[in-house]
């Protein structure tokens, strides 16, 4: 008996002027571990008069992990941060209470032709953080744990796993871990994850029980610790998991969290732009992500 429990295919996500390739929340299921929503973005090419431009927008009740493959993005947010993201590092801003936050190509590519590839994802916060005060940091690509065995290239991108730790600041317990490889190899960590997992293939094939797989789809394992399978050459693969939350999460639009009143307050507030609730962007603050009318009375 095959040791996948669910596979989701990737499906085409509209944020604006960009297309992009979501993998969560999906109808069978809406989280991994902590990971409630996982987009695979690009790569795209985009030409001299094409930019990324996700005017400021808000969160509550989870933390945004961006990590880049190839590109670059410019992060501003209500805190106050002003950041450039480049590949391998990763931006990581814990909402909170309420954060607001734009995401747009730097000034300097604006007028050039561009790629952009990599992931955004959103990781729940736990129940006595949600109202926490928001936080940000920025990780550069050389601070995050790499290691190689058998050949096969490993990166700890956020959480704990292998004994060891990524210097991401998370609040429970997870694992975002990148693995490549040269030559087909076969990789046995079962031992060394928890809670729940899921796999995707960027590049290559992973073969799992005589089956094989590819890219554009979220490979969901019935028990983590039966993590086992064989990847074809230069492949890469991420795998996403932790311990999932004893309380059910709830997701509209961009708000997450444990409390569905929590929810509806940041409708209102953000549809009636309060900034106490929701603060302007320092440098970008005039333009900004209405809420949609769809989802402010539904329940």
């Amino acid at each position: 008996m095959s040791n996948i429990g669910l596979i989701i295919e990737e499906k085409s996500a509209d944020i604006g002027n960009f297309l992009v390739g979501r993998l969560l929340p999906f109808r069978e299921k809406r989280a991994v571990g902590p990971f409630v929503f996982i987009d695979h973005m690009g790569p795209a090419e985009l030409k001299d008069y094409q930019n990324l431009d996700v005017p400021p927008h808000p969160h509550i009740g989870l933390s945004t992990l961006t990590y880049l493959l190839e590109g670059s993005i410019f992060h501003r947010d209500s805190i106050g941060s002003a950041v450039e993201i480049k590949p391998g590092a990763v931006n990581w801003m814990t909402a909170g209470k309420g954060v607001v936050h734009s995401e747009r190509t730097p000034e300097y590519l604006r007028e050039t032709d561009k790629r952009l590839h990599g992931f955004q994802i959103w990781v729940g916060l736990p129940k006595h953080l949600e109202q926490s005060e928001p936080t940000f940091s920025h990780i550069e690509a050389d601070e995050l744990p790499i290691w190689e065995e058998n050949g096969v290239q490993y990166k700890l991108i956020a959480g704990e796993a292998f004994d060891k730790k990524s210097p991401v600041s998370v609040h429970s317990k997870l694992f975002f871990i990148e693995i490549k490889t040269k030559a087909a190899q076969k990789i046995s960590i079962g031992q060394y994850l928890y809670g729940e997992a899921a796999m995707y293939v960027l590049d290559g094939t992973v073969n799992i029980e005589d089956n094989k797989y590819g890219s554009k789809q979220l490979l969901i394992a019935k028990n983590t610790k039966l993590c086992e399978f064989e990847m074809s050459e230069n492949a890469t693969v991420y795998l996403f998991g932790g311990e999932p939350f004893e309380e059910e999460r709830f997701i509209f639009w961009n708000f997450v969290n444990s409390d569905k009143e929590k929810i509806d307050q940041a409708k209102i507030d953000w549809n009636d732009q309060n900034h106490d609730a929701f603060p302007l962007v320092p440098g970008d603050s005039d333009d900004f992500v209405p809420l949609p009318k769809s989802i402010l009375n539904r329940k």
